[in-house]
């Protein structure tokens, strides 16, 4: 291993361990072994026995909203192990056999809500394992969408959702993070549709065509990546090139608007690129899918999943293509080893976004992404305890870092550490990172310890200045944070203050606005409103109408806030044709605040929208609606 970490950890490594050390270049990647690197969100116990590749071969059935075929699993087994466990949700398994067929003893253990069951084989010296499976419909991970769903309203459309554990609802394997597998797969659809999966395509864009009329495509990932980014998606998709390196695939009726929001993505990758290393996955390509996509992106490798809400015809979202192409870097180059370290990709990711942006259109447009993401931080924390707050700290237990913090907190760390120690010396500090830990896992502990290795040499007054440990550790925002301030929302603020202090609505110029100047006017209304003023904030706005999702959310949130009914019409309307969680939840949110006039909209609203939700989505706002 190159790197000075792993380098440390061999001297005390499993057996597993260190044979994965002795391999030759190509072995699989390696895995952490220290204390703080076990994931407590999977059953397997990789330093024993560990999934290296992950063979798939499955058949798409709308009509039962289920997968069936095999996934063929290659190991790697420390000396005298005689058993793998897996991670499975609620599969249909038929049988498990070697390589060569002979069957195995298998046991599928007690299942728990939240991290499904282990699924326990008994290898005999088995270095493969055959499983014959199904998935079950209501799959955590699987979006099966009708025909009325989708933007042309002829065919269905399926797609996944991986992270953070949801892919061993369709997938058995060791679904962690830290064991990094390869991976093809095989996919037999109805005729009349197209599969894209995030890896190489071996079969073309119309894939194979069978005798009885199906169409079978092939995939293959052959560098080693976490499971939660093995996606792929089944619908009416097109697709259309951006350059020579880049594409997108959406529905027709969006694809004229997605090659046009998506123009600069070719720039977006030299960007990138001159900034921290070769872009090392191949192609790039976007897939725009339905609205019930759960996230504004998914940066599944080769094949960024984004939501349609980031359309909005000016270019004004695109840094969410920004963001989800960084973590070709942070994410799935270096990945965090568990969910406790999930600041690891967002953090690092949100800051290597704002470098894009400011790269491709200047320090003043990134300077609004970033002072937006100072408001987000203080409401995030100021929401969740306060400077002593445990769910404000970065390192934690997995899930437990509230809103947003892993994003904005982490990209803030890494600011700090920019302003204090100088761009030049940073960016070469970060480029040299991403080098020495591609394809490998890395926990906040091994970040510190690269840091002062390779950023601080023994410098005591540096070490003093930057407070790593309070920054990775503890609550709160540490007093040497930085706030990035733009003139544009500046501006902006200037209007807020006229017409929070009794202005007309109508003396609000909203001509040419922004995402962002919208969000930072809406945000900083005073949240207690009349109606009358909120009915004359609408009429001249046209906030209940307005084609921008970040808007009509935004709104929403005022209008429960205040419990404005006139808005209800067009809050149904939303919360059935939006599926992000975050711009779904907070209203959500903010109508359970509002006790008993709001819980009874909100449990309806939710009880005539579920179906338009992915699982995901769904599961996070059952735990609203119970206040959990």
């Amino acid at each position: 291993m190159r790197t000075l970490l792993l380098a440390a950890l061999l001297a005390g490594a499993s057996p597993l361990m260190a044979q994965t050390a002795a391999a030759p270049a190509a072995a699989p990647a390696p895995i952490l072994t220290t204390p703080e690197a076990k994931d407590v969100w999977t059953y397997a116990a990789p330093e024993v026995a560990r999934v290296t590749h992950v063979d798939l071969d499955l058949a798409v059935d709308f009509a039962t909203q289920t997968l069936g075929g095999t996934a063929t699993l290659d190991l790697l087994a420390a000396p005298g192990a005689t058993e793998i466990v897996l991670d499975v949700d609620d599969l249909d398994i038929a049988s498990i056999t070697d390589g060569a067929g002979r069957p195995l003893a298998w046991k599928v253990g007690a299942d728990d809500p939240e991290l499904g069951a282990p699924l326990t084989v008994q290898l005999g010296g088995a270095k493969r394992l055959v499983i014959a499976y199904r998935t079950k419909p209501g799959a955590s991970a699987l979006q099966w969408l009708p025909p009325e769903m989708t933007a042309g309203k002829k065919q269905p459309y399926l797609f996944s959702q991986g992270q953070p554990i949801n892919n061993r609802s369709w997938i058995p394997t060791q679904d962690s993070p830290g064991i990094r597998q390869t991976w093809a797969a095989t996919l037999t659809v109805p005729g009349d549709l197209v599969a894209v999966m995030s890896a190489e395509k071996l079969s073309g864009d119309k894939g194979e065509k069978l005798a009885d009329g199906r169409r079978r495509f092939a995939f293959r990932m052959d560098k080693a990546v976490p499971p939660y980014l093995i996606a792929f998606a089944v619908g009416d998709l097109k697709f259309r090139s951006l350059g020579p390196r880049s594409g997108v695939w959406t529905e027709a009726s969006m694809l004229d608007a997605a090659a046009r929001e998506f123009a600069d993505v070719e720039k977006m990758i030299d960007a990138a690129s001159a900034l921290y290393g070769r872009y090392r996955w191949g192609r790039y390509d976007m897939l725009v899918l339905p609205p019930a996509f759960p996230y504004g992106g998914m940066e599944n490798p080769m094949l960024t999943f984004l939501t349609p809400t980031i359309l909005t015809g000016d270019r004004s979202n695109t840094d969410v293509v920004a963001h989800e192409l960084a973590h070709s870097w942070s994410g799935n180059l270096v990945t965090n080893a568990t969910w406790s370290d999930s600041w690891l990709n967002e953090g690092f990711t949100t800051y290597f976004e704002n470098r894009i942006m400011e790269a491709l259109y200047g320090k003043e447009r990134a300077a609004m992404y970033a002072d937006l993401d100072w408001d987000g931080m203080i409401r995030d924390i100021a929401a969740n305890g306060g400077p002593t707050g445990a769910a404000t700290r970065l390192h934690g237990d997995p899930g437990a870092t509230a809103g947003q913090l892993d994003y904005f907190k982490g990209s803030n760390f890494l600011r700090m550490i920019e302003t204090t120690v100088g761009r030049d010396r940073w960016d070469a500090y970060l480029k040299s990172y991403f080098d020495r830990y591609a394809f490998q896992p890395q926990t906040t502990a091994g970040f510190l310890a690269d840091l002062r290795a390779h950023l601080l040499n023994g410098d005591s007054a540096l070490e003093l200045k930057l407070q790593l440990d309070r920054w990775a550790y503890a609550a709160g925002l540490p007093d040497n944070a930085v706030r990035v301030t733009s003139e544009t929302l500046a501006a902006i603020d200037q209007t807020l203050a006229a017409f929070n202090a009794g202005g007309p609505a109508k003396a609000v110029d909203t001509s040419g606005w922004s995402t962002q100047q919208w969000l930072r006017f809406l945000r900083g209304i005073e949240r207690q409103q009349t109606p009358a003023r909120l009915k004359e904030l609408d009429a001249a706005l046209g906030l209940s109408a307005s084609s921008n999702a970040y808007v009509r959310s935004a709104w929403l949130e005022l209008a429960i806030a205040n419990r404005y009914e006139p808005a209800l019409p067009a809050l149904r309307q939303f919360a059935g044709a939006v599926g992000r969680g975050l711009l779904i939840r907070p209203l959500y949110t903010g109508l359970m605040k509002q006790g008993e006039w709001g819980a009874p909209i909100a449990r309806d609203l939710f009880e005539k929208s579920r179906a338009t939700y992915h699982p995901s989505t769904a599961a996070g706002i059952e735990k609203i609606l119970k206040g959990e």
